[in-house]
């Protein structure tokens, strides 16, 4: 596996794929028991991972237990990243949640003992609450470094227009800089194209994208009468099928045929390929094996521009209107052709 610097922000190395353990243990009622967790895990590590993903509120808590034995003995050669928000437990009062800095500090706490690890080295806001003040967060994230307890601290799942007024905040108050941004992304979930993805590139974030196989869509086990989260964690599929999503499912089974290669490898390949380092979430060790092939496969300019526009989004307002050619040779006054554009996205 190869490795890249996470953002502009930070020199932290990290593998090309990153593990989520959300599927470590059995609270939910649907998972991996210790055992197979461990085979998971040892065969990432053996293949070079080095970047996990858990929360808090993986598995009740089970996910991080888990992982403290998982990485003890080598505990400086992982990333370890976690999130806070949502709780360890099925009953939590509203204190306890939400992205206050007393649920902030309080989860860390209680993380960092679950973990038996003295430091998280990147901490996620897990999803917004929409009522704390961006600054109030982002403070949190100062003092948690100060203290020692995080590294590097990110959002995950919240709204581009967010994530950017914390960064600037952080900047020009000089606290920790905000190095990453979390969201869900695959050929079935684009939508980060219209504002997350071009605003992680203006601000230098690193990205990390969850599910990206759409919740199993892009696999075809659906197809097959296969169930797997669809049912296991007691929801809905995150993903039902459309007439869009038949048709890209269909070009990604194709590819796969065509080179020899299972659709959830091309899947994957695909997200990595736009600049996103994907989050594989395995709960078996063949899953993991499916899955971590994907690091191998580099699909040509053509297989993704297929995939590109069988996938393809309407950006929508503003975007569709400025970036139209009729705008752009007025906005530069019919000069488009000649004239040398940015070569980064402006903020």
């Amino acid at each position: 596996m190869r490795y890249k610097l996470f953002g502009n922000h930070t020199g932290l190395r990290v593998s090309e794929f990153a593990l989520g353990t959300g599927n470590f243990g059995t609270g939910w009622g649907y998972g991996s028991t210790p055992d197979v967790a461990k085979q998971i895990f040892d065969a990432y590590a053996e293949a070079g991972g080095n970047f996990i993903d858990t929360a808090d509120s993986y598995q009740f808590g089970q996910s991080e237990t888990i992982l403290s034995d998982l990485i003890a003995a080598e505990r400086d050669n992982f990333v370890l990243a976690t999130k806070y928000s949502h709780g360890a437990s099925a009953n939590v009062g509203p204190s306890v949640v939400g992205n206050s800095r007393k649920s902030m500090i309080q989860a860390v706490e209680a993380s960092l003992k679950r973990l038996k690890t003295e430091r998280i080295d990147l901490l996620w806001a897990h999803m917004s609450d929409e009522m704390t003040p961006i600054d109030e967060i982002v403070r949190g994230f100062e003092d948690l470094v100060r203290a020692g307890k995080i590294v590097y601290a990110g959002f995950s799942n919240f709204p581009a227009w967010r994530i950017a007024s914390g960064a600037t905040i952080a900047a020009l108050r000089g606290w920790t800089p905000i190095v990453g941004l979390q969201t869900e992304y695959s050929l079935v979930e684009r939508t980060a194209d219209r504002e997350l993805l071009p605003m992680a590139r203006g601000f230098g974030l690193g990205v990390v994208g969850w599910s990206p196989l759409g919740g199993g869509l892009l696999t075809g086990k659906y197809r097959k009468g296969e169930e797997g989260r669809a049912t296991g964690l007691g929801v809905v599929i995150q993903h039902e099928d459309s007439t869009q999503r038949t048709l890209i499912i269909d070009e990604v089974i194709a590819i796969a045929a065509e080179i020899g290669v299972t659709p959830s490898q091309v899947g994957i390949a695909w997200v990595a390929a736009k600049g996103v380092l994907p989050i594989i979430g395995p709960k078996t060790l063949d899953q993991f094996r499916d899955n971590i092939g994907a690091a191998a496969l580099v699909l040509t300019n053509e297989q993704i521009e297929r995939l590109y526009r069988v996938s393809a989004i309407a950006l929508g307002a503003p975007h569709e209107l400025i970036g139209s050619v009729r705008t752009r040779q007025r906005l530069t006054g019919g000069k488009l052709e000649v004239l040398d554009l940015p070569s980064a996205p402006l903020i």
